[in-house]
């Protein structure tokens, strides 16, 4: 599959100044935000990371700590961090894809960045990692996303390989983000979903439509080459009532 050309995006101007938000707010809504896609199968162990933008300049990030169960996240587990990734406030350390959320956040200005790892998004993003990525089109769910008007846009997903060099991998998120500026979100090679917002809710509703829509095609394509039982889904077994 190609990449589809995307009409520039134009990233409003911001004030020098500009406070979005407090950092106890943020890390309170983003641990809700946690436990809820914990519950959800998408955050299990102690996988996935959340960030908020808190202020613009200086840039300061509300972000989870490193190696956190996400199922008992709480406000006091987020730290505050500056453009470099140092660590302002809190006690911890953050992990080492802060430097994506702090790319996304530079190159899509976005307000909140989230990052989860489902069981779809892990296969999905290994069995088409050979396209480059995966392009949905024709769901109603995809009027979910910012600025989708019909069914009938086309999202392109791009899929990255995956790496623990970070500072090459945020690079590499830098260029897509450039190249594809109208993506709403981007896949790790069986690693996860990377998505964002202008605002927390939005974030979280792109992760919800992105997830959705993931699962729908995981389920209809295994239904289509072997199968799907009754209750299976991408958050594990479920028993039949």
């Amino acid at each position: 599959m190609k990449t589809p050309k995307g009409r520039s995006k134009v990233i409003p101007a911001r004030p020098e100044t500009e406070n979005c938000g407090s950092f106890p707010k943020a890390a309170e809504s983003l641990a809700e935000i946690g436990r809820g896609f914990y519950a959800r199968g998408w955050v299990l162990g102690t996988s996935g990371n959340f960030s908020a933008v808190i202020s613009r300049k200086p840039l300061r990030l509300a972000i989870t700590s490193t190696g956190l169960d996400k199922g008992g996240l709480t406000a006091k587990q987020f730290l505050e961090i500056d453009e470099a990734a140092n660590v302002v406030r809190g006690a911890g350390r953050p992990s080492a894809e802060a430097l994506l959320h702090l790319a996304i956040v530079h190159n899509a200005g976005a307000g909140a960045v989230l990052h989860t790892h489902s069981v779809c998004s892990t296969v999905l993003s290994g069995t088409h990692a050979r396209y480059g990525g995966i392009a949905l089109e024709g769901y109603e769910m995809l009027k979910g996303l910012a600025a989708v008007k019909t069914h009938k846009h086309r999202e392109w997903l791009p899929i990255l390989e995956n790496s623990q060099d970070m500072v090459e991998l945020a690079d590499r998120v830098t260029r897509t983000l450039r190249e594809t500026p109208v993506i709403h979100g981007f896949l790790l090679q069986e690693h996860g979903l990377y998505t964002w917002g202008e605002s927390l809710a939005e974030a979280k509703r792109h992760v919800e439509i992105l997830e959705f829509l993931m699962e729908v095609l995981m389920r209809s394509g295994a239904a289509q080459s072997t199968g799907v039982p009754d209750g299976a889904d991408c958050h594990g077994p479920v028993a039949n009532s």
